[in-house]
């Protein structure tokens, strides 16, 4: 089958599975502007110079002090970089508004301070509050006079966000009347604003503006969590409590879109932290390697160590890919929505949910093998408090729950890209067909060339392929059951986010050595690394789901098919891994 480039203004989320991409097209860490860079290194200096001073006070659930800390990003313009300018933000880029998150990310507590500010109580205002609202709100939360928090979750629905007990009974002046109890509120107990979810009636879904101050509204003692200690996390408590028909955020009854798309920003934004964190652990692992000495020498100089370095150098270099195409897929789809404004912004996470779900997997586990092998490497040092590893490790553990559970977000992928193609959105199931047919037909297929990351370019096809084969069978299959084979649906989305993330690797690679980058070998070697790691697990998938869904004889045409398709050579992916630790070893921090 051939995959054909288109550019990137007609670009539509899920494409990447049919077609391949010009690399010229792709948004890369390497295209950051100058003033880009800047506000990341503000924003790391932030950091490190305000944020991690005040640890212990934040961990002591000082909230005064967090208060304060927002109040400085709010003067730094870090709050305001997705509002517009008439309501005292900066309405920059999506890619400014990524190099912030991942300079703040280093710090996990206030990171989340910061992005329930940002991401969960700014955005829902940015897009779908009205004038009214926007300049009654969205200064102050701008400014950082006023803090924000969201409430969506509750105690029996969790992942079932829509299955909310919440109630809000219309009153005879227009009124609503608010009761419930929503859980795990980050900011919850220094928030002077809350988003809130209740059913209207019993059955329609609305989001609510509801402000601390006014009568019923309380929240509750701060959870006991495993980790994130410097941040706030209660639930919040409705009792009788009065909101203004002026205070409805979006429509009456429209409360899920509100919900879903702040998720599709949170879970791009939640990935942008983890990558900043992982870039920080990168760091600590690489200068407690280079001095810690054993059996006579440094640990750094070890082939276990060395592995456990280059393979999370190689892990972040492709979440760090991934982060950023998303960024400028956002941004181009923003700029070519005909709407403008908070609509545009919406436009452009709806088109790019699932590679919002797929950032929010892969960072979510990303940062976590980087930080359990960082604790690894620190040895018993890592399990105690006297290093920052342990608490990071901590801290990073609630990243696969927060912005919908990885679980959950592995059965939106398939399931959305299916969703796209049944409304003829995504041409997924006749590209299934005709390479089905392709691949029954008999004849030779063709070898990659020897030029530069000709046989990782001729991989990434063929992981495309494999993802409509299994993707083309399960719907076949299943039917409109398919959401019930969560097992087969966790395989597919493995699939894809393996191919997404070499794909974006890929691109970013070809870009670095097209403009002759003095690093460009480096990044071609992690690439290999990569692609390689990738085809044993896409097989892997395959295989499962495929056995999963036939028998016999079916069974065995599937296989044939699959091994037709995956033809992936392995490399010398040692050689590569020590190389990319030493470098990071010697540079004490990551390389890219």
């Amino acid at each position: 089958m051939a995959i054909a480039t288109v550019p990137v203004d007609v670009y539509k989320g899920g494409y990447w599975l049919l077609k391949d991409t010009n690399p010229d097209l792709v948004f890369t860490p390497e295209k950051l502007t100058d003033e880009h860079k800047l506000m990341n290194r503000t924003a790391r200096e932030f950091v490190a110079n305000e944020v991690m001073p005040q640890l212990e006070h934040l961990e002591a659930k000082e909230w005064d002090v967090a208060r304060r800390l927002v109040k400085r990003c709010g003067e730094l313009g870090f709050l305001g970089a997705d509002a517009p300018e008439e309501y005292g933000g900066l309405d920059l880029d999506k890619v400014s508004s990524a190099v912030i998150a991942e300079g703040i990310g280093p710090a996990p507590s206030f990171s989340v301070t910061f992005g329930a500010m940002t991401s969960l109580a700014i955005m829902p205002l940015v897009m779908f509050g009205t004038d009214e609202q926007k300049k009654k709100y969205l200064t102050h939360l701008v400014s950082g006079d006023m803090v924000g928090a969201y409430g969506l979750s509750e105690s029996n629905s969790g992942s079932d966000a829509l299955g909310a007990r919440a109630r809000a009974s219309v009153e005879p002046d227009g009124s609503f009347l608010l009761n419930g109890e929503k859980m795990w509120l980050s900011n919850c107990n220094f928030a002077d604003l809350f988003v809130v979810f209740a059913k209207v009636n019993g059955d329609q879904f609305t989001a609510f503006l509801v402000e601390r101050k006014w009568p019923g509204v309380s929240t509750g003692r701060e959870e006991h969590k495993l980790g994130l200690h410097g941040s706030s996390t209660a639930p919040l408590i409705l009792q009788d409590v009065r909101v203004p028909k002026e205070n409805v955020l979006g429509e009456v009854g429209k409360g899920h879109k509100v919900a879903f798309d702040v998720l599709n920003y949170g879970r791009f934004k939640l990935g942008v932290k983890c990558l900043g964190g992982a870039k920080a652990v990168i760091g600590e692992a690489a200068t407690y390697a280079g001095t810690r000495h054993q059996f006579g020498r440094p640990i750094a100089t070890f082939g276990a160590i060395k592995h456990k370095i280059g393979e999370m150098t190689a892990r972040t270099y492709g979440l760090e890919s991934v982060i950023y195409r998303l960024a400028g897929l956002l941004d181009a789809a923003k700029a070519a929505s005909a709407t403008g404004g908070g609509s545009a912004v919406r436009e452009a996470l709806d088109q790019f949910s699932v590679e919002c779900s797929i950032t929010k997997v892969m960072a979510s586990e990303v940062l976590h093998y980087c930080i359990d092998e960082n604790v690894q490497i620190h040895g018993g040092n890592g399990f105690v408090r006297d290093y920052p590893a342990e608490r990071y490790y901590r801290d990073a553990r609630v990243n696969r729950i927060f912005e919908g559970t990885n679980e959950i977000n592995r059965l939106l992928i398939p399931g959305m890209l299916m969703r796209k193609a049944l409304k003829d959105e995504l041409p997924l199931i006749p590209a299934a067909m005709k390479l089905y047919d392709e691949i029954m037909t008999p004849g030779l297929s063709e070898a990659p060339g020897d030029g530069l990351l000709e046989a990782e370019s001729a991989a990434v096809t063929a992981f495309k392929k494999v993802g409509l084969l299994v993707t083309g069978a399960a719907m076949q299959r299943f039917g409109k059951h398919v959401n019930d084979e969560q097992e087969v649906l966790g395989a597919v989305a493995d699939i894809c986010i393996d191919t997404f993330t070499a794909e974006s690797a890929l691109l970013r690679a070809l870009d670095a050595s097209t403009r002759a980058l003095p690093n460009a070998a480096r990044h071609a070697d992690v690439v290999r690394v990569m692609v390689s790691d990738a085809a044993a697990r896409i097989e892997t998938s395959a295989k499962m789901a495929l056995a999963a869904m036939a028998d016999g004889d079916m069974l065995r045409t599937q296989l044939a098919a699959l091994r037709r398709v995956l033809k992936v050579t392995p490399i010398n992916t040692v050689a590569v891994r020590r190389a990319l630790a030493e470098e990071t070893v010697a540079k004490r921090s990551y390389i890219f």
